[in-house]
């Protein structure tokens, strides 16, 4: 819009200067539009008894004429009635080199009533138009804010506590005036746009906070700050700024961007503040769980998640991810899990989040692991997740361990993932490579013989699991010949397969080379030494397995694993365990299948005892294990 300022600039062919001084105020006042009149009209007809807003008041001739005598009457009227109706200003036609075109009563009168004069030397004939064009461009220009606008209302997001809006917003009013936006609290910037405006825009922010700029300040040539709160003590400020001037237009958009993003804060705020007082109830529910007090934790949760807590027992997952993006993850498993789950931030430690799904006994809900399974997977690398087992919600404590400890193994899973120790299988969790040096060597007296080698890998896995008889009856031989056959085993290998331990030994070396679809290691030793069975198990990944495998017997009020260690010292012999341990038989027998339960596994396998022994022994340290690593290479 066209101001008294701008007039003479933008059309330097009207010859038009301002007489005396103008303030900047004066200069800032907008032009709506020019009435022209000619003094033989003031003199016959008066002036107008009313006068157009904003309009200049062109007096103009063909010649250019002296106001001397009754016209000056005329315009001490005229000036006084401009001043009464808001007029932009007042331009006279004089001479050019004129000195004083205005007497000094006139000029007084100008100052007192504060209208500016002006003065043009160009012809009355290069006036006509402008009033037409300063028209057409406030139609133009209200055309454009009416567009923009109508623009801005389609930003208006379908819920005030999008947390996308004031982004789009900011995004909107950069594009719309070409300016640079940062919407700021007094800690940090909650949006900008472009990215580089906060870097620009925090100088103003500075310069306001230590000037005490007002609510709407200048804080550079080009820069606005405007308060998006009901008073100047509010925190947030959207600053903008570009290198052009703003003019009204500009800051009545200005003035309406900021009246929406400061609903989009306000509602921000209460929904921050909310979802605060949601999620400290949540933490509060959680801990009265840990504590046994579910119907204390039932009683917080009524109103905020009817029914949430009416099942009697509950599954725990431990996510784990860098602390910086802890809060993003809490509001992603909070969406994932959709109200079917518990999800707070743990208060013991800021790198990790805590998942309580309350599940029916007699329901098998995967949901939530599965959706929890995938997010993990889209967090990156960084993030982790372990579950517990379904425990009932007085024993919840329990299931936190349980998964805490599964959540340590997951770092060692490829997938980062671990919610079941009963499903992971424990020569996976092995170094392939080292593995296969391993079982090889100590294999290698029975796989030098091509023909000994498919007659043994056939015969001694199924001979060292089950009793002779047995054995063969499921290989479809004579018992003597399975016998003779083990027998001719144990020599090579210089075993006593009557000993459990050595059993689980080459049981596990025919398991990775016969079932492991891996390429042999190249022939020579490694660099790092020779891999040995202990070594094989001293990774972190063994540990966090042993350690969650063993972690619900632990919990058992009986002295199980006292009762399983001496269990496999005496090679799964009951009579010799009781003796040792001053049990009945039928007492280490029900020992014997509570660890089954717990551990989940057979414990008549070869495997199941293999499992459990290896656990023991990362654990305690017994029973011990051979060394039985060979100072022989294997063949190529």
């Amino acid at each position: 819009m066209p101001t008294l300022g701008t007039l003479p600039t933008r059309n330097p062919e009207l010859e038009l200067t301002f007489f005396g001084q103008c303030s900047a105020p004066a200069r800032a006042v907008e032009v709506t539009g020019v009435l022209s009149v000619t003094p033989e009209a003031l003199l016959e007809e008066g002036v107008p008894s009313t006068l157009p807003d904003g309009f200049v008041v062109l007096i103009a001739d063909t010649v250019p004429f002296r106001l001397r005598g009754r016209i000056t009457v005329v315009l001490e009227v005229l000036l006084r009635r401009m001043s009464r109706d808001g007029s932009a200003g007042l331009i006279v036609s004089a001479a050019p080199g004129s000195r004083q075109p205005y007497p000094k009563s006139l000029l007084d009168m100008a100052d007192r009533l504060g209208v500016p004069l002006l003065v043009t030397t160009a012809p009355a004939d290069r006036w006509r138009g402008v009033h037409e064009a300063i028209q057409q461009f406030r139609i133009a220009s209200a055309e454009r804010r009416a567009a923009q606008l109508a623009s801005l209302v389609q930003e208006l997001p379908a819920r005030l506590a999008d947390p996308r809006a004031m982004q789009r917003i900011a995004d909107w009013l950069a594009r719309a005036l070409d300016v640079q936006v940062m919407v700021s609290e007094p800690d940090r910037v909650l949006v900008a746009s472009p990215a580089t405006a906060a870097e620009e825009l925090a100088q103003a922010i500075i310069r306001q906070s230590v000037d005490g700029g007002g609510p709407d300040a200048r804080s550079g040539p080009h820069t606005r700050l405007i308060s998006l709160g009901p008073s100047s003590a509010a925190d947030t400020v959207l600053a903008v700024a570009r290198r052009t001037p703003f003019d009204d237009a500009d800051l009545a958009l200005l003035r309406q961007a900021a009246k929406l993003l400061g609903l989009v804060d306000q509602a921000r705020r209460e929904y921050r503040a909310a979802s605060d007082a949601a999620r400290a109830a949540c933490g509060a529910a959680v801990e009265l769980l840990l504590d046994g007090e579910v119907s204390k934790a039932r009683r917080v949760m009524r109103n905020l998640a009817p029914g949430l807590l009416d099942p009697e027992t509950a599954r725990v997952f431990v996510v784990e991810t860098s602390p910086t993006r802890r809060d993003a993850a809490v509001r992603r498993c909070e969406a994932v899990t959709a109200g079917r789950a518990l999800v707070v931030a743990d208060a013991r430690r800021d790198d990790r989040i805590l998942v309580i799904h309350p599940v029916r006994a007699v329901e098998a809900d995967e949901k939530v692991a599965v959706e929890l399974t995938r997010l993990v997977s889209v967090l990156g690398a960084e993030a982790s997740l372990g579950g517990s087992g379904v425990y009932s919600l007085s024993l919840l404590a329990r299931a936190l361990h349980e998964a805490t400890t599964a959540q340590r193994f997951a770092v060692h899973q490829p997938d980062s993932v671990a919610l079941s120790v009963q499903d992971t299988d424990l020569v996976s969790l092995l170094p392939a490579h080292d593995a296969q040096v391993w079982a090889r060597r100590l294999l290698d007296p029975l796989m030098r013989i091509d023909s000994q080698w498919e007659l043994l890998r056939e015969t001694l896995p199924t001979a060292l699991a089950y009793p002779y008889t047995v054995a063969a009856r499921r290989l479809d031989l004579h018992r003597n010949t399975v016998t003779r056959r083990v027998a001719r085993a144990a020599e090579l290998l210089n075993k006593d397969f009557a000993a459990l331990t050595d059993r689980v030994t080459v049981g596990l070396a025919l398991e990775i080379v016969t079932q492991r679809e891996l390429p042999e290691p190249p022939a020579g030793c490694l660099e790092s030494g020779e891999p040995t069975l202990r070594g094989l198990l001293e990774g972190p990944q063994t540990r966090a397995w042993a350690e969650m495998l063993l972690r619900p017997a632990c919990a058992d009020k009986r002295d199980l694993l006292t009762t399983a260690t001496a269990w496999l010292t005496f090679d799964a012999h009951l009579e010799s365990t009781a003796r040792e341990l001053g049990l009945s038989e039928a007492t280490v027998r029900s020992h014997i299948r509570a660890l089954e339960g717990h551990l989940s596994r057979d414990l008549s396998s070869l495997s199941g005892m293999r499992d459990l022994l290896f656990a023991l022994h990362l654990m305690t340290g017994v029973p011990q294990l051979p060394d039985s690593s060979r100072e022989l290479c294997a063949a190529a």
